[in-house]
């Protein structure tokens, strides 16, 4: 556990310029004395860690030491090759790179982890588009991504609906999600997510921005997925379920609003049936969904969605008979 600590620390140390005891603390999961007794350990073990006292001052390493990649095992070096995704990185242009990194790192293992990236290859793949759509890059992805990392403006022309709006954007991450690409981007001192297939133009003057070194962009990306899902479901229904209704609504519905509405209904009837309301995106979608639950599920209200369900009953029972 300690060596695992120790080497953490080194690598730590050599990303970065200088690292105080508190920022070391805390992404090594101890505390500052236990920071204090490791870099101890690494200097008397001939690592060069020098500390700096006083308040500015920190740990750091000196004489340009850097570490080897001889230390990875066969799962960690098998792990560092899942990690990239190969049709994302040639959507950005960046598939070039990728390569020679990952011969590069091949280069610097030992001769018993070389098979390392065939045999990671030959056992995991993700396909990340969604089923039923050939996936395709869009044309201007790659300017973007340039921009992302360089963190330089662009000035874009975004289609919105039936009109197109001009926007200088300082772009901050990209998403691919369910094989779409999104920008999320700072415009007006505002944080928004864009298509990056609706943008008709971009280009960039290579003026730089300042980048907030406190945006998270998985923690960004997390919050406004989960508003857009609630921001869909504007309608609403009275059912009653079933307790076999209730374990499937989950997956027949949005999971997230089935869960709340089941946790905010009240105790079950005589009959074993839950009476709850539920957000659904339209009557329409609400239609399709609950009609998977057959039985198990009876529709109190709107009205025109029980008569709804009562034509479609009529009409599979004639079927049927």
């Amino acid at each position: 556990m300690r060596a695992a600590r120790l080497i953490k620390m080194v690598l730590l140390l050599q990303s970065r310029p200088a690292m105080t005891g508190a920022e070391l603390a805390r992404e090594l999961e101890v505390s500052e004395r236990t920071v204090n007794r490791d870099a101890l350990a690494l200097s008397e073990a001939g690592i060069p860690v020098y500390a700096d006292r006083g308040r500015g001052g920190g740990y750091r390493l000196v004489g340009g030491y850097r570490t080897r990649l001889t230390g990875l095992g066969r799962d960690e070096a098998e792990a560092l090759f899942l990690s990239g995704l190969p049709g994302a990185l040639r959507d950005m242009g960046l598939e070039d790179a990728a390569s020679a990194a990952r011969l590069k790192v091949s280069a610097a293992l030992l001769p018993s982890l070389s098979g390392a990236s065939h045999s990671a290859a030959q056992r995991f793949h993700l396909d990340a588009p969604g089923w039923y759509q050939e996936p395709e890059a869009p044309q201007l992805l790659p300017l973007i991504a340039e921009a992302v990392w360089d963190d330089r403006r662009i000035r874009a022309t975004y289609r919105r609906k039936d009109r197109e709006v001009a926007r200088e954007l300082e772009p901050y991450g990209l998403v691919l999600k369910a094989g779409v690409w999104y920008l999320c981007a700072r415009a007006d001192g505002t944080f928004r997510v864009y298509r990056i297939d609706r943008f008709s133009s971009a280009e960039s003057d290579g003026a730089r921005f300042a980048r907030d070194e406190d945006f998270d962009l998985p923690g960004f990306w997390a919050e406004r997925a989960a508003q857009f899902a609630r921001s869909i479901l504007r309608a609403e229904v009275l059912l009653r379920v079933t307790e076999q209704g209730a374990l499937r609504l989950p997956y027949a519905t949005d999971r997230a609003a089935a869960q709340e509405a089941l946790a905010a209904a009240g105790p079950a009837d005589a009959e074993g049936r839950v009476t709850l309301t539920l957000p659904v995106e339209s009557l329409t979608v609400a239609f399709t969904q609950l009609l998977s639950l057959g039985a198990e599920v009876e529709i109190l209200g709107p009205t025109e969605l029980r008569e709804r369900f009562a034509r479609a009953v009529a009409r599979m029972g004639d079927l049927y008979e």
